[in-house]
């Protein structure tokens, strides 16, 4: 199964830590879409800074507080994503409703933490 994933929150700043996702699921083979607050690009990748409407996205990883996830819920739930990954800081009740009327999957963990453990 394609595991096309969306990095929201995306930085080019290589200390960040969705950076650093967005390099390991290339490193895994894993197509990666992207958008954070500016335009960039990492590894080829190319950060949007607007909805861009992607189709085919399987997960969807969040690097956003729940607070500046708020503007982006129905853009997700338009994605139709199997799930929506939580990484820490990022749990948000509100949205994990949200999820589960939408019959989406979603789980509270760290991206990275999944990809070395090979249980992305």
């Amino acid at each position: 199964m394609k595991k096309n994933t969306l990095v929201l929150g995306a930085s080019e700043n290589p200390s960040r830590y969705s950076n650093i996702a967005i390099k390991r699921l290339l490193n895994k083979g894993i197509e990666v879409k992207a958008i954070g607050m500016r335009v960039g690009n990492v590894e080829g990748v190319k950060i949007e800074d607007y909805k861009k409407d992607f189709s085919d996205i399987d997960t969807v990883t969040l690097y956003l507080s729940a607070k500046n996830q708020v503007e982006y819920y129905n853009y997700i739930l338009g994605l139709k994503p199997r799930r929506v990954i939580f990484n820490p800081g990022t749990e948000n009740r509100e949205l994990e409703e949200l999820l589960t009327n939408n019959n989406i999957a979603f789980e509270n963990a760290c991206t990275l933490v999944l990809l070395s453990l090979n249980q992305y």
